[in-house]
C-alpha cells in the first residue's frame, strides 16, 4: 500500500472516512481539502449495481452540466460542405475531411471532444484504434454522430461532459472547479446523478446506485449519502 503523503494526512483528518455526507456538506468539505497551488478539477466517482460485462447493462451517454466544468473543451468536427461550415459558425476548434483524418493518424490530438457527421462515420471509422481507446470516438449515444453540428457543438462548449461505465462497475466524471461555489458543484452533481438515474439499464437488479465519492484533484475521497440526493433539492 501507497504510503500517504504529510499533505493527504492532513487533510484526510478532516474527513470522516465512515460517514456518508449531505451533498452541500461533501462539497464545502471538498472546497476546505483542495489545498493545491492550482484549480483543483472536482471529480465524481459513481459505483452502480450493474454488471459491466454485459451489454444489456451498459451505462452510456452525455449531459450538459447546468454550470459547466470550469474549462472550454477543444472541439474536432469530421464533416463536409454546408456542415463543415455550420460547425466552424457554431466555434468548432477544428473543422475538416480526410486532412484532419490523416492528420490524427499521424498522431495529432490538440482536441478533447470529436464529433462528426453520420456521412463522414465510414472514413472516421479509421481511427476506431487511435481514438476508440482514448475515449473520443464519436457515438451516436453521446450525440456526438449527428447532422445537428451546431447544437452539438454549442452544448460542448456550455459544459456537456459524457459518461461511461467503466470495468469495474464505475463512472467517473469531472464536475468543476474547486473554485465553483458550493451551490455550482452541487448543481451539476445532481444533474449528472438524474442522468445517470435515467440511464439505469432494464437489466440492472437491486440497487442501482451503490455509492458515490467526491475528490479534488489532490484531495481525499469524500463519501456522499446516495440517499440524499435529489434534484428537486
Amino acid at each position: 500500500m501507497a504510503k500517504q503523503s504529510k499533505r493527504i494526512a492532513e487533510l484526510s483528518k478532516l474527513v470522516d472516512r465512515e460517514k456518508l455526507y449531505d451533498v452541500d456538506e461533501a462539497f464545502n468539505l471538498v472546497k476546505q481539502t483542495a489545498k493545491a497551488k492550482f484549480d483543483e478539477t472536482v471529480e465524481v466517482a459513481v459505483r452502480l449495481g450493474v454488471d459491466p460485462k454485459k451489454q444489456d447493462q451498459q451505462v452510456r451517454g452525455a449531459v450538459v452540466l447546468p454550470h459547466g466544468t470550469g474549462k472550454t473543451a477543444r472541439v474536432l468536427v469530421f464533416a463536409k460542405g454546408d456542415k463543415a461550415k455550420e460547425a466552424a459558425d457554431a466555434g468548432a476548434d477544428y473543422v475538416g475531411e480526410e486532412d484532419l483524418i490523416q492528420k490524427v493518424s499521424q498522431g495529432w490530438f490538440d482536441f478533447d471532444v470529436v464529433v462528426a457527421t453520420p456521412d463522414m462515420m465510414a472514413a472516421v471509422s479509421r481511427l476506431g484504434r487511435i481514438l476508440g481507446p482514448r475515449g473520443l470516438m464519436p457515438n451516436p449515444k453521446t450525440g456526438t454522430v449527428t447532422f445537428e453540428i451546431a447544437r452539438a457543438v454549442n452544448e460542448i462548449k456550455a459544459g456537456k461532459i459524457e459518461y461511461r461505465l467503466d470495468k469495474a462497475g464505475i463512472i467517473h466524471c469531472p464536475i468543476g472547479k474547486a473554485s465553483f461555489e458550493v451551490e455550482q458543484l452541487a448543481g451539476n452533481f445532481r444533474t449528472l446523478v438524474d442522468a445517470l438515474q435515467k440511464a439505469k439499464p432494464s437489466g440492472a437488479k437491486g440497487v442501482y446506485v451503490r455509492g458515490i465519492t467526491v475528490t479534488s484533484t489532490m484531495g481525499p475521497g469524500i463519501r456522499v449519502n446516495p440517499q440524499r440526493v435529489s434534484v428537486a433539492e
